[in-house]
């Protein structure tokens, strides 16, 4: 009888211990949840603000202002650049654009075969990254980044996507947007760009730091020549209308 009582009275211990064990795990899950679920927050009112506010400044926009001093960019509506421009940049970096929902399953598959040597991001994830996250190859910001772009998508519009895009890539060393590039590098607005500048400018996109509109090293007249013929192949088959007026 005592063995039965000292026994029942060791389970009750025994559980009492391990309810005090799970107590702080399941606090700390909750919290953890909390935690999630108000960045997921935070990053949806962004995405639905920045669909009609346009963002005042990035990651790579302030991390370039504190190394350089200061940085160039005004931002200009889409309907205020040359259309060639938009074309331009779509045939180079995205010529799916209009016919994928973030993601380009192709050109993901090509930059794995190459092995990393080519990139397979679409316009709307280097808008997540550029106006959501940060530069820099690792993990997290891949996950976050494969998770926000197809919000990005469903909320915002094409048009909007590239017009975002437009205003915030770097098209120079510290020069943001087309139209401080088209300024820099022609000395002409946005909207008086040629098929031939706008193509330099779209050759430039993938290494702006590297690479120069003004004066184009071989390589990039070569590219700028691919891009302007891509540019007229993407208006004539309907790869541009879904950010075309």
């Amino acid at each position: 009888m005592a063995k039965a009582v000292a026994k029942k009275k060791t389970t009750k211990s025994s559980k009492k211990t391990t309810k005090r064990q799970i107590q702080p795990l399941r606090a700390f899950r909750r919290w953890i949840l909390r935690a999630v679920l108000a960045v997921a927050a935070v990053f949806l009112v962004l995405i639905l603000l920045f669909s009609v506010v346009n963002p005042p400044v990035t990651h790579t926009i302030w991390a370039e202002q504190r190394r350089l001093g200061e940085v160039d960019r005004m931002w200009v509506p889409l309907e205020e650049m040359a259309p060639v421009l938009a074309r331009s940049v779509v045939a180079a970096e995205d010529a799916q654009f209009c016919r994928h929902w973030g993601f380009d399953a192709r050109a993901i598959q090509a930059a794995i075969e190459a092995g990393g040597s080519r990139g397979g991001s679409t316009i709307s994830q280097q808008v997540v990254k550029n106006v959501f996250l940060w530069q820099g190859r690792s993990w997290p910001r891949k996950v976050l980044e494969t998770l926000l772009t197809p919000v990005v998508e469903i909320v915002w519009s094409k048009r909007r996507i590239l017009e975002v895009y437009l205003n915030v890539a770097e098209m120079d060393e510290g020069v943001f947007g087309a139209e401080a590039a088209a300024r820099k590098y022609f000395g002409v607005g946005p909207d008086q760009l040629s098929a031939r500048q706008a193509a330099l400018i779209a050759a430039v996109l993938p290494n702006p730091k590297e690479r120069s509109a003004r004066k184009p090293s071989n390589f990039v007249q070569r590219r700028a020549r691919q891009i302007q013929d891509g540019a007229a192949t993407i208006r004539a088959d309907g790869r541009a209308d879904c950010f075309e007026d």
